[in-house]
């Protein structure tokens, strides 16, 4: 485990140097409290690389000021614990000085439009902090080599995955993007560290999200229909899950349109204090 951002480079060159000039990096970047989810990531690098890194590194720049910063879960001993039984090479684990010296850094990436729609609407400034994070880690993981690097990034946040993508085409990145599909608890709940946030009652309640989303996606309900179970869903005896939006987009662009195959519905909610994100690929238009 290597905390310095240029002890991670010069990692990098001498394993470059002692492996040889085809050696291949998979890196995953994540913000701790690690889970299945993340683990499944790190499978898929091992699979396909010599070099596996992982970052963990909780960033404000991406949480609002009523957010979770300060209370975001934390366990590095045991992330580490779960990396080292998964074959990672390299644990990066950068304290916030390390990563921003002197405080928030004057140059940040901007997210662009793709950045200012539903999350982003609900988060403002949100997924500027991400693609800013984003970019200097796979800078740093570069080493200043010529390595092919492949990132490794999970589909639950979908919108997420899109502006990276994007980012790292529209700015040359040499980096290949890897998505790996979402991983889900026996119940059908995504995989979440907020998951921790939840607590009986609501867990329960929020598989609202992923049974509507289901029937939504095999075409068993329309829209306004999923809207309106996601809006009626109790927790225990307290208040409805909140919802925050249920849409169908052009994976390409968030654009809204119809429920048809190949397009994406993407829903934010409120369970208790706990915001829990979810999607699916459309596959059969509502039925008539």
């Amino acid at each position: 485990m290597v905390r310095e951002p240029e002890k991670l480079r010069a990692v990098v060159r001498r394993e470059v140097a002692r492996r040889g000039a085809q050696l291949s990096i998979g890196f995953v970047p994540t913000m701790g409290a690690l889970h299945e989810g993340h683990a499944h990531l790190v499978r898929r690098a091992r699979e396909e690389n010599d070099l596996v890194i992982v970052s963990i590194f909780v960033n404000p720049l991406q949480f609002g000021p009523n957010e979770d910063f300060e209370r975001y879960p934390s366990d590095l001993e045991a992330d580490l614990e779960l990396l080292g039984g998964l074959g990672v090479d390299l644990v990066f684990a950068p304290g916030l000085e390390d990563m921003y010296p002197g405080g928030d850094p004057l140059v940040t990436v901007s997210s662009g439009r793709l950045g200012t729609v539903l999350d982003g609407a609900s988060r403002p400034g949100h997924f500027d902090g991400v693609v800013t994070v984003v970019n200097k880690l796979l800078s740093l993981v570069s080493g200043r080599t010529q390595q092919p690097l492949r990132a490794y990034f999970g589909q639950k946040d979908a919108q997420q995955l899109l502006i990276v993508q994007r980012m790292v085409r529209d700015t040359n990145l040499d980096v290949e993007i890897r998505p790996v599909p979402i991983v889900r608890a026996p119940d059908g709940l995504a995989l979440s560290s907020r998951n921790a946030y939840l607590d009986d009652d609501e867990r329960r309640a929020g598989l609202v999200l992923s049974r509507t989303l289901g029937e939504l996606a095999l075409g068993e309900i329309d829209l306004p229909e999923a809207r309106r179970r996601i809006d009626e869903e109790p927790i225990g005896t307290g208040p409805t899950v909140e919802l925050d939006y249920l849409v169908v987009v052009d994976p390409e662009t968030l654009s809204e349109v119809p429920p048809r195959p190949g397009a994406l519905a993407l829903v934010a909610a409120r369970v208790g204090t706990t915001r829990l994100i979810d999607n699916r690929e459309i596959e059969a238009a509502p039925r008539p």
